[in-house]
């Protein structure tokens, strides 16, 4: 069943977020995060770990519930129709979430989405096709979601026969986002992207999450720095002094632009990209306590 599309037309889906918050029994996770992102951005959620970046995304894609404030996704309130969101949305690689199985090869983790797919979101009617027809579906998404992701079987090791504890961390990212684009969602999720990644590799990383968003989806990432041009969220952990700013935040925790001048105009007369995000800072013991209580930790 393909995805559908926005009223605009768009395949991708619109983020936004005001006053969102989550608090986990020792504190915040995250708190006072406002955003507006257009169908088909790349939004970075930047910070440490233990920063609360993790539950952010895991929050934006209707799969932990917020405590305050308001969020959408492709028009869907957060969080009164988070199982609609998750419809509409996908996780690459999450951990403790949507982790690859290290003993299975690259052929069985694709033959085990299209089966999920087919199984999970395929209408009655698409259940009811010949099995040829299915086959042939099955395929011609699986490789769909190859291409977008940049992943080309002929050159791994035993091609589609490579296990995946023999994948460099770079072609282990790819799988994982393959795997997410065969639903064809409107909003893709990778955290830890720049994880373990040298410099080189980290730059194919996000150039592989800025064609995906070309591609008209929606891509939150999770990352220690984003790069430049992106629509970035900035979490802190509050051992972070306030008054050392060390991330560059105006007072009160609202992100400047990656490509602001602090020494240039001040805020109001300087323009800005959308959308414009806030965040204050948060805990890592909220954060932890967060993912612990959805068995996630």
């Amino acid at each position: 069943m393909d995805s559908p599309v926005s009223p605009d037309g768009s395949h991708g889906a619109a983020v936004t977020a005001e006053g969102f918050g989550l608090k986990g029994p020792r504190g915040w996770a995250f708190r006072s995060v406002s955003i507006e992102a257009e169908p088909g951005s790349l939004i970075a959620i930047e910070g440490p770990s233990g920063s609360g970046r993790t539950c952010l995304l895991l929050a934006l894609t209707g799969r932990m519930r917020p405590t305050e404030g308001r969020g959408e996704a492709g028009g869907l309130q957060l969080p009164r129709k988070m199982a609609a969101v998750r419809r509409i949305s996908a996780l690459g690689p999450v951990a403790g979430v949507s982790e690859l199985d290290p003993a299975l090869t690259v052929a069985e983790h694709l033959r085990e989405r299209a089966l999920l797919q087919r199984r999970f979101d395929g209408s009655l009617r698409t259940l009811l096709r010949p099995r040829a027809e299915r086959v042939a579906t099955a395929r011609s998404r699986i490789a769909e979601a190859l291409e977008a992701a940049g992943l080309d079987l002929a050159t791994l090791a035993k091609e589609e026969r490579t296990a995946v504890r023999d994948l460099e961390r770079l072609e282990a990212l790819r799988l994982s986002v393959a795997l997410a684009l065969v639903g064809r969602p409107r909003l893709l999720a990778v955290d830890d992207t720049d994880l373990k990644l040298s410099d080189s590799d980290r730059a194919e990383a996000w150039k592989l999450l800025r064609s995906v968003a070309d591609g008209g989806t929606t891509v939150l990432a999770v990352c220690s720095q984003a790069p430049e041009g992106t629509t970035t969220i900035r979490t802190l952990a509050d051992t972070a002094p306030r008054s050392e700013n060390p991330t560059g935040h105006a007072p009160g925790g609202t992100a400047r632009p990656k490509s602001e001048d602090p020494t240039g105009p001040k805020p109001e007369s300087t323009v800005r990209p959308k959308p414009e995000v806030t965040i204050e800072d948060t805990n890592e013991e909220g954060a932890a306590d967060a993912l612990a209580e959805t068995g996630r930790a």
